[in-house]
């Protein structure tokens, strides 16, 4: 459900909006959250969510400028952030942390107010972003992790998410 507080006029920065608030959540709720690791399936996952941001972000640069002169301004009502549940995977959380970073600029920066496309500035920031997350994702997260946390981890005592096994 959108919401109506938080709007654009720019169709193309809503869409950018919705993948990554998705991608978020998928981060949120993956099966390395409750562990000092980065499963090899979590990491394969959030690198093809940062090519989807980064290919929909070239798909929409290499489109040419809309003369929208009967339909824009129009309001884009955007759907509400993704939920983010207690973690403790720090990485995961570095991730999120960062991912929601290039989302709200997005969100927040010039082009937003535009009717489509996106202007440089905001794809360069967006892009640093993307570049760091993988940065991360290849030079701190891979090297790093697992790491032994005995005195500190679990955080919380586990509960059931909702699915159980038989």
């Amino acid at each position: 459900m959108a919401d109506a507080s938080r709007v654009v006029y720019n169709h193309d920065v809503a869409g950018l909006h919705r993948r990554m608030n998705r991608f978020i959540g998928e981060m949120a709720a993956c099966a390395s959250t409750n562990l000092s690791q980065m499963s090899a399936y979590d990491q394969e996952r959030l690198t093809s969510y940062l090519n989807a941001v980064r290919t929909y972000t070239n798909w929409v640069v290499a489109q040419p400028q809309l003369d929208l002169p009967e339909t824009s301004p129009r309001v884009y009502a955007l759907e509400p952030d993704a939920v983010i549940p207690l973690v403790e995977n720090e990485a995961i959380v570095d991730i999120i942390r960062m991912m929601e970073l290039a989302r709200d600029e997005t969100v927040n920066g010039q082009s937003a107010r535009m009717s489509s496309g996106l202007i440089k500035f905001d794809v360069t920031r967006l892009g640093a972003v993307i570049q760091k997350v993988e940065a991360f994702l290849t030079t701190y997260v891979s090297v790093v992790t697992p790491l032994d946390l005995p005195e500190s981890s679990p955080q919380r005592p586990v509960t059931a998410p909702g699915r159980t096994g038989v």
